[in-house]
């Protein structure tokens, strides 16, 4: 079932799109199904939950962090986190740094900014992400490009909006080299973010059902 559904979905993505599969709560059992299937990008808001699961799946999945990340979690999955959606502060990033040295690795990183209309969502706003872009050089974090969380509105208006000012900023300050992706949509706002020049998706309950 997760298979036909998977491949359904993906089937009506742009080519350029990476669709990541958003499989917290989600048991093992799952996540393999989708990955028989192909699905090689698994998106976890929890590093425990990620750490588990981490363990028992498949050494070629890639993970991807895309909730809020405390910094004294950060070592937990610097040994094996393919992208880190949630860059939401220099400390956070400084930390990530530390810990991907201590596993002689370079750990690839989105600034996730603040776009939506709603107080309890994090991310840096606009001057901070541009302080940070300019001024910090760290040897072992790579900035990729940036993410975004919509608000969660019926106005579909506005969440295009959001999208398309994101997508302005991140054509105007990305860098030739690292850049190249931009993480907006999830499963009730993909589409508009795709129209708004998203490249990158986050979608769970279109592939795995409803949360738990």
């Amino acid at each position: 079932m997760i298979a036909e559904k998977l491949n359904a979905f993906r089937s009506t993505l742009p080519d350029h799109v990476t669709l990541v599969a958003v499989s917290k709560t989600k048991p093992i059992e799952a996540l393999n199904e989708a990955y028989k299937a192909g699905q090689l990008d698994f998106g976890e808001n929890k590093v425990q939950d990620m750490c588990v699961k981490a363990e028992a799946l498949p050494k070629n999945i890639r993970w991807h962090m895309i909730g809020h990340l405390q910094r004294n979690k950060v070592k937990y999955i610097a040994p094996f986190v393919d992208l880190i959606h949630s860059v939401d502060s220099l400390r956070l990033l400084r930390e990530i740094n530390k810990q991907a040295a201590k596993n002689n690795r370079i750990i690839d990183c989105l600034l996730q900014i603040h776009i939506a209309d709603e107080s309890t969502k994090f991310g840096l706003n606009y001057e901070e992400a541009i302080l940070m872009i300019e001024n910090e050089k760290l040897p072992n974090v790579s900035i990729k490009g940036l993410m975004g969380m919509a608000s969660f509105t019926e106005n579909r208006s506005q969440i295009l909006d959001e999208f398309e000012k994101l997508h302005k900023f991140y054509l105007e300050h990305r860098s030739t080299e690292r850049w190249n992706t931009l993480s907006m949509g999830m499963s009730g706002d993909y589409e508009l973010a795709i129209d708004a020049g998203s490249n990158m998706i986050r979608v769970g309950s279109r592939i795995f059902g409803a949360r738990n």
